[in-house]
């Protein structure tokens, strides 16, 4: 693939990413319920710093493939990892990615109206533990943390190793907010998942 091709490829795949982790299934939840399913808080206990900063890796992840494909000639400031720069390496970022949106896509529909940015004090949701959650109990951030290392493999870099360093740590301690508060929201059947299905695989 020819380089200005596959920096327009990689814009169009994680804007694709995007929508489907994030746009399509809130609109969908806010049209069928009248509820805005972003919760997440602007608060400054631990909570509201963890998502201030999955804010801040999300506009990091927008802001470098925009530039990315607009001013490649910016590329050589971002730290290049030469001995990562593989063809093999590259391949494995692009199937990576395309698993990541495959599998975002699959386990937004089966989340259906549970589907939450954050943890929703104020409205209760059902408990989803089929599907690709009978194999992780965390199917999207497992996605993430994916399409994450795609990146790194596909531009192999200090700012996109930062950006997943940043984002892997995030990510770990969000979700063991959020699988405290379903412990306390459904109790014991929400213990006997934990039992036998891992956190993430």
């Amino acid at each position: 693939m020819a380089p200005n091709a596959e920096r327009l490829v990689l814009f169009a795949a994680f804007l694709l990413y995007f929508a489907a982790a994030f746009l399509w299934p809130t609109f969908r939840v806010w049209r069928m319920t009248g509820r805005n399913p972003y919760v997440l808080p602007s608060t400054d206990d631990a909570y509201g710093v963890v998502t201030a900063g999955m804010r801040a890796v999300m506009a990091g992840i927008l802001g470098y493939i925009v530039v990315q494909l607009c001013w490649p000639e910016l590329e050589p400031a971002f730290g290049p990892l030469a001995w990562l720069d593989r063809p093999a390496a590259s391949m494995a970022g692009w199937v990576g990615l395309g698993v990541a949106v495959a599998w975002t896509v699959v386990a937004q529909v089966q989340m259906r109206m549970s589907w939450r940015i954050g943890i929703d004090r104020q409205h209760r949701t059902a408990l989803v533990t089929t599907g690709l959650f009978a194999l992780s109990r965390n199917p999207i951030f497992l996605a993430m943390r994916l399409s994450l290392l795609s990146l790194v493999l596909l531009r192999p870099n200090a700012v996109t190793v930062a950006l997943m360093l940043v984002g892997e740590v995030l990510m770990q301690l969000q979700v063991r907010l959020e699988e405290a508060f379903l412990r306390e929201l459904h109790g014991a059947p929400y213990a006997a998942y934990c039992a036998r299905v891992r956190r993430w695989l």
